[in-house]
């Protein structure tokens, strides 16, 4: 399976990092070796000092599909989650200033937390799907599918022009603003809707 990545798919997180808002999605790519295992904790790797949570709402794809057209892409995928793209900020904006891609700040080992999913026919609509991130019990990002610069069936389109996407793999599409650094013994919980799909705990 491969972890394919959005970025700046919120205004309001694109103005919270002041950033430039893309013409068409940012995309980048985690390797499976960055799936945070279940039941482990998230450890802060020692060549960071500013890791920030990015909660997102993810979805698994279903079948092989090339050229996807948005109109078929619902057919690729039937369950939902939530997850957090970790992101070594400082190292990232060490690499952005190079002008040097980001898989060491995005990519790293346990990067990637990936909730419980539920099947999207549990849900009215894709396009107002309401997710949050809590940490220690506060809730610190809130966002809802409506937001989204693309949505989900767009940018599985989208992604499949590049990308023959295969059953397993995981579409991570983007982060609401409230992005911040994580801290030693912080619990983070992620809620899609009312339900809790992922516990961590960081150390």
């Amino acid at each position: 399976m491969k972890i394919i990545c959005v970025g700046r798919n919120y205004a309001n997180h694109i103005e919270e990092l002041k950033n430039e808002r893309p013409s068409e999605p940012v995309v980048f790519m985690k390797p499976d070796s960055a799936v945070l295992l279940k039941q482990h904790p998230f450890v802060i790797p020692e060549f960071s000092e500013d890791v920030h949570h990015e909660v997102e709402i993810i979805v698994k794809i279903n079948k092989v599909g090339k050229y996807i057209e948005p109109k078929f892409a619902h057919k690729y995928y039937d369950e939902i989650s939530v997850g957090i793209d970790f992101t070594a900020r400082d190292l990232q904006s060490k690499l952005k200033e190079k002008g040097l891609p980001w898989e060491k700040a995005k990519a790293f080992d346990g990067s990637a937390v990936i909730g419980d999913f539920l099947p999207k026919d549990n849900f009215v609509s894709m396009e107002n799907l309401n997710f949050e991130l809590r940490t220690n019990g506060e809730i610190v990002q809130k966002g809802n599918s409506s937001m989204m610069l693309w949505k989900i069936d767009e940018l599985i389109s989208h992604v499949s022009q590049f990308f023959t996407l295969k059953i397993g793999d995981i579409i991570f599409t983007g982060t609401p603003a409230g992005v911040a650094a994580v801290k030693p013994n912080d619990v983070l919980e992620g809620f899609l809707e009312d339900k809790k799909l992922f516990r961590i705990q960081v150390k």
